[in-house]
């Protein structure tokens, strides 16, 4: 696993270098070698170079980046956004001026496109809010240049622990010095950066780290199959879901082919009995459980529970199964007090959660798991969009913490959590924003979930593997056509790819 540092914990860790005997214009001076040899390593630099310089730090690195550029032959220019300088960054600024890059101050109106590089040292990690004046003008130009753009530490302008921006600089090369921050991974980072890599410049880490998930990690969780083994040895798992106005029923199909396909011994599928007959054609492998209704929607019925989850190690509940107190709720309900194994909550499910007091979802007899997207866990949490956006990670660790839950926070990397351990999954594409494809990530989950040894590992596995299998379809039919079937039939392959296993005929 990779160590990824808040922004606030970056800047301890680096106070704690400098106070600790490492001066700062040594670390600044290391962080421009570990982005020009970055840049020169992928073709990047190319004369004429210019170097957009805002104040502080970052511009320090800046001037740092252009006697480098320099003295290896390129032609560069330094431009000033402003003329306020750290006391490391006029270090090397002064040495700017007895050297051979040219200074120029920014005017407004001016372009960038003679330079075939240019180097953003805008703002640092700790940007927040919107760019205004002289930086937003820059920024504009930076992306209107059509020069290849390194950016150093992060894209300017956008968030280092969100990865939102309402404007910023798009980087064919983002540089991450001493750590990643989660505004590398979240959000809008996969859209504005083309590339990243992180280099270490010898801050060590003070603080808790986030972690970023690597295939190596989930082969790690995957155990290896024995001969002597069989079904109950990888878990009886259940989903329950589906009502009348959902007629996705191929999609819970999909869903329970995705665990199986996942790991699990067996699946039972569990559905209103009157829309049986419509899964009977999809459901191969899979065990049919019809669950008493009424007018297509699933009844409460403690007998009919009781049966459906006995000996199950893992419960998916609320794909599509519609939001009826008298139905669904208690059968909500019925499963927070008396289920013992672990239980995913995801869809409508999250919707009638969300209803509930935090003490009747502490108060409960089961592990619990929540899937939210964005919009989901604003309902559940009573936060706004936006504010959950500014900085998912601790949101996700406030309400785990609160209600004793595993978060999985869905989105463009996936936040997984605990409230104590946190993890970041950056697998995954465009083609996956598509109806079904978080009934596809359920269905993986309900899986591991039944036979991993916790559910916090479990959680990042799945992810993992959902959006790996994800990658892997959209190269076979393209983002456009995809669909989250298209997800499930590359399950086989992500699995086989993450364990290292061989295809081929015996």
């Amino acid at each position: 696993m990779t160590e990824i540092l808040t922004t606030k914990v970056m800047r301890e860790s680096d106070a704690a270098a400098i106070s600790g005997g490492v001066p700062g214009k040594e670390l600044m001076g290391r962080a421009a070698a570990a982005v020009f040899e970055e840049g020169e390593s992928a073709g990047i630099w190319r004369s004429p170079v210019c170097v957009v310089c805002g104040s502080g730090n970052n511009a320090g690195d800046g001037y740092a980046l252009a006697g480098i550029l320099c003295e290896k032959g390129y032609e560069c220019d330094v431009i000033l956004l402003g003329d306020r300088f750290s006391s490391d960054g006029r270090y090397y600024f002064d040495l700017l001026e007895n050297g051979k890059a040219g200074v120029i101050t920014w005017k407004t109106g001016m372009d960038l496109k003679r330079y075939a590089s240019v180097a953003d040292c805008i703002f640092g990690t700790g940007f927040r809010g919107r760019p205004e004046g002289t930086e937003a003008e820059a920024i504009a130009a930076i992306n209107e240049s059509g020069a290849a753009v390194v950016s150093v530490d992060i894209n300017s302008g956008l968030g280092g622990d969100s990865g939102m921006a309402e404007l910023c600089v798009e980087s064919d090369l983002t540089v991450s010095v001493g750590s990643y921050k989660p505004g590398h991974f979240l959000g809008m980072a996969k859209d504005v950066m083309k590339r990243k890599v992180n280099r270490d410049i010898g801050i060590a880490p003070r603080g808790r780290s986030i972690r970023l998930i690597e295939k190596a990690d989930v082969r790690a969780v995957l155990p290896e199959r024995k001969n002597n083994s069989n079904k109950g040895t990888y878990g009886y798992s259940a989903i329950i879901g589906g009502c009348l106005e959902y007629s996705g029923a191929v999609r819970l199909a999909a869903m329970a082919d995705a665990a199986m396909r996942s790991g699990a011994g067996v699946v039972k599928v569990a559905v209103p009995g009157s829309l049986g007959r419509l899964l009977v054609p999809h459901i191969l492998e899979s065990t049919l459980f019809p669950m008493p209704d009424e007018g297509g929607r699933m009844r409460f019925d403690e007998g009919s529970l009781t049966a459906l989850t006995k000996n199950t190690k893992s419960c998916a509940f609320g794909m599509g199964i519609g939001s009826s107190p008298e139905g669904a709720g208690k059968i909500l309900g019925w499963l927070l007090r008396n289920y013992g194994g672990r239980l995913l909550v995801d869809a409508d499910g999250l919707t009638m959660l969300a209803a509930l007091d935090d003490s009747r979802i502490r108060e409960r007899s089961c592990s619990l798991v929540i899937t939210p997207h964005v919009k989901e866990f604003s309902r559940l949490t009573g936060l706004d969009i936006s504010e959950i956006l500014s900085d998912p990670v601790r949101h996700a660790e406030e309400y785990a913490r609160k209600t004793g839950a595993v978060v999985l926070l869905k989105g463009p990397s996936t936040v997984i959590t605990d409230g104590a351990d946190t993890y970041i999954c950056d697998r995954g594409c465009p083609g996956m924003a598509t109806a079904g494809s978080g009934d596809v990530l359920s269905g993986i989950s309900c899986a591991l979930l039944g036979y991993c040894a916790d559910e916090l590992s479990a959680m990042w596995a799945a992810a993992y593997i959902n959006g790996f299998a994800g990658e892997i379809a959209q190269s076979l039919v393209g983002s456009i056509s995809m669909t989250a079937s298209d997800t499930v039939r590359a399950l086989p392959s992500a699995i086989m790819l993450i364990r290292g296993d061989k295809g081929g005929t015996v």
